[in-house]
This record gives structure tokens, sequence and C-alpha cells, in this order.
């Protein structure tokens, strides 16, 4: 466990509880990668996962790292047997800073993301990327960046986090702060001529609501769900397409079924809500849930129980991945047989659903305290990054083949 040597001792104790308590059934037969290790350069801490597009290159961006030590949006094109990995932007702060959320990808190709810190007003921005308009002889080509929004804190937000698209082609995304209670909003952004539109869809105060880390998602309706930690422990919200915020499930404040929303939320194509807790639960470390709507009301089921103590096995930020065969895919950030996270998988079986742990991080070169969701491609291989260690200790972006 030489990989837990860079933690301080409190968070080394606990991750060692961790460890010691996890009861994950043994892995198939994987093939595990590590297809890039991260510097300070080139950028560090990938706090978020990857964006997968149609041909199969991967997108992500870093908290830390750049020229300008700001965070970059990457690119990872696969070569043959290897991968190449370039730099499509440097944050500079007046274009923004800190990204903790992965690329959105237009149906154009260009990207869409978030930045936490930066733009004009400090507060954060959501920008584009696009590709240089003439053609580039070089591996690494700087894409063309565009701030589209920049926040201002009482007015819109500040901090704002992962975006999605809803089924009219509007931006959808969510900040952690500002608004008039400093309890974070959930916004819109329309296409209009050539630029966008700001509106405001809710500047949370005192809902039991706010705070929604993991950003928020839209069904066929154009309704909105999100998962916020404002007032643990926690509770799911939605925004009907009418503008009407509604708590649809506030979690007991025994932890009982789980304590602190930081995850995203996952929706089937039966309506039924997925997500995971940070803490709480039977065994304390956490829990992943499903919200299922019934008879005007929803109801919610504890799929699985984390072991942990103090910082739980699934803090993080990221959502579940739901496959075509109801296959739920995730990861956590203290769990597994070091206690420095792993990958796994819950499949529906007889009524219940089990738990399979696919990897488990040694702190070493493949990583460690992975806040990554996990995305799939069309061959079933499985992406995503930690923040820490690696071969340059700044985290890396791993693939594991069935």
């Amino acid at each position: 466990m030489n990989g837990i040597k860079g933690l301080d001792s409190s968070t080394r104790l606990t991750l060692i509880v961790c460890a010691l308590l996890s009861l994950s059934s043994p892995a198939p037969a994987q093939a595990f990668s590590v297809i890039h290790s991260f510097g300070p350069s080139t950028g560090s801490k990938p706090h978020s996962g990857v964006t997968i597009d149609a041909h199969g290159n991967l997108y992500g961006t870093t908290f830390f790292g750049g020229q300008n030590a700001n965070g970059v949006v990457y690119k990872l094109s696969r070569h043959g047997s290897s991968w190449i990995y370039s730099v499509l932007h440097e944050f500079t702060g007046s274009d923004g800073a800190q990204p903790v959320a992965k690329p959105l990808i237009a149906p154009n190709g260009t990207l869409y993301d978030t930045a936490t810190a930066g733009g004009m007003f400090q507060d954060g921005t959501l920008v584009n990327l696009r590709p240089q308009p003439n053609r580039c002889s070089s591996i690494s080509c700087p894409w063309q960046a565009t701030v589209i929004h920049s926040f201002a804190l009482s007015s819109d937000g500040s901090s704002p986090v992962g975006i999605n698209f809803d089924p009219a082609g509007d931006i959808i995304g969510a900040t952690l702060a500002g608004g008039g209670k400093s309890e974070g909003t959930i916004f819109k952004l329309t296409p209009s001529q050539g630029s966008w539109t700001f509106s405001l869809l809710t500047d949370f105060s005192g809902s039991n609501a706010g705070d929604a880390y993991g950003g928020v998602i839209s069904d066929s309706q154009g309704n909105i769900y999100g998962a916020g930690y404002y007032e643990l422990p926690g509770s799911i919200f939605e925004i009907t397409s009418s503008g009407q915020l509604e708590v649809l499930y506030q979690f007991p404040f025994s932890g009982a079924n789980g304590v602190g929303l930081d995850y995203g939320l996952v929706q089937d194509q039966a309506g039924n809500l997925y997500g995971m807790a940070a803490g709480g639960g039977q065994l304390g470390g956490g829990t992943v849930y499903e919200l299922s709507p019934s008879g005007g009301s929803w109801s919610l089921a504890v799929l699985h129980n984390f072991p942990g103590y103090v910082l739980g096995a699934a803090t993080g930020s990221a959502s579940l991945t739901l496959d075509a065969e109801g296959n739920l895919y995730g990861t956590t950030f203290a769990n597994g047989t070091f206690g420095l996270g792993n990958v796994f998988k819950l499949t529906p079986s007889s009524g219940g659903w089990t738990y399979t742990d696919l990897y488990d991080f040694t702190g070493e070169a493949d990583g460690c305290l992975p806040w990554s969701d996990v995305v799939m491609d069309a061959s079933g291989n499985l992406y995503g990054t930690t923040e820490q260690c690696g071969s340059s200790g700044a985290g890396t972006v791993w693939e594991i083949t069935p």
C-alpha cells in the first residue's frame, strides 16, 4: 500500500479502515490498463471522467495543470494499440479556471464545458470549444475557446458543474453556490441566432434542495432531475417542464438510506432514477439507490450498501452508468481491497442486485481515489479517471476491457 504514503495520517487511517471493511465479490477476468498518466505541465488532477465520441475518442478536463495552472481540456485518440494525448485548451483565467466537469459533445462535434472559477466575475464560465478553421498538421492543435456565459454570483450562480442537453437542444446545468440565497442555481442556455440566451430556472432558497454537485439530467418531456446535498442528508428534486420545483424524496436524517448526495442521477426508460449517496446506509459507506415513480409519488429502494468509515466509500461527484441490459457501473472513492477506490458493476438478478468488484486501485501507477463516472464504448470497454497517484502522482485515465 505504498500508494497511500502521500496522504495525511488521518486520511491514511480512514482508508485502511475502509479496506478492512470492504466486502466485495472477486472480479471476473478483466484487462486493466492505464492509457494516460497526467503530469503538471499537461494537466493534473482529472476530477471528472471522460466523454466518448462516435469514433471512440475520449475528452476530459483536469482541475490543475497547463501553462497557466488553471486546468486543461484534453483529447485521447486511439492509434493502433496506444493512445495519443493532446491538450485542446489551457484555461487562462479570463475564460475560466479549475473545471470539474467533463466536456459535453454537441451534434456538430464541438465541445461545451464549465469552469468553476475565473471569467469576467471570477465565478466561473461556460465555454464552447471548436477546432481551428484551418487544417492543422501538428499532433496537438489547440481549439478555439469562446465564453458563452460568465457567472456572476448572486444574480445567476457561482461555480458551475456538469451540463447536459435537454430534448430541445438547450444546455441545462447547475451551480454549487450563488443565487439570491447562496444555495446554488439551475440554469438553461438556449441557442438563438448564433448566440445563447441565459435563463435562470431555479434559485434555491430553503427548499431542502440545492448544491447539485452531480449536475442535472432531463427526460423526454423536458422535466429536470437532480440530487442535492444542501441541508444533509440530501434530497432528490425535479423541475417540471412548467418550471415548478418539487422535492421528490427527502432522505431520512437517520442516514439509513444514505447521506450526502454528491452524485448525479441516471434515468432508465421506465422513468426510474438511480444514484449514489456518499455515506450512511447499513454499513456506513454510502449506498446505491433507485427512486421509482408510483401512484403519483416516488418510492426509494437501496440496491447496495458500501462498507466504510468517515470518508465513506462513494464520496465523489460522478453519476452511475446504465447499459442496454440494465446493468449499473460506477466507481468508489475509498473502497476496494486497498481502500483507494474501485470500479464496480451492479447486475439485476432474481428481484435483487448482484455486486461485482471489477478493479481495485492500488495507489501505484494505476492511480487512486477516482471521482470519475464510467463510460462504455461500442465494444463494451470501460473508461474513467483517477484524480491522484499514477506514475507522476497527478492522476490517470484507465481502460478496462472485457
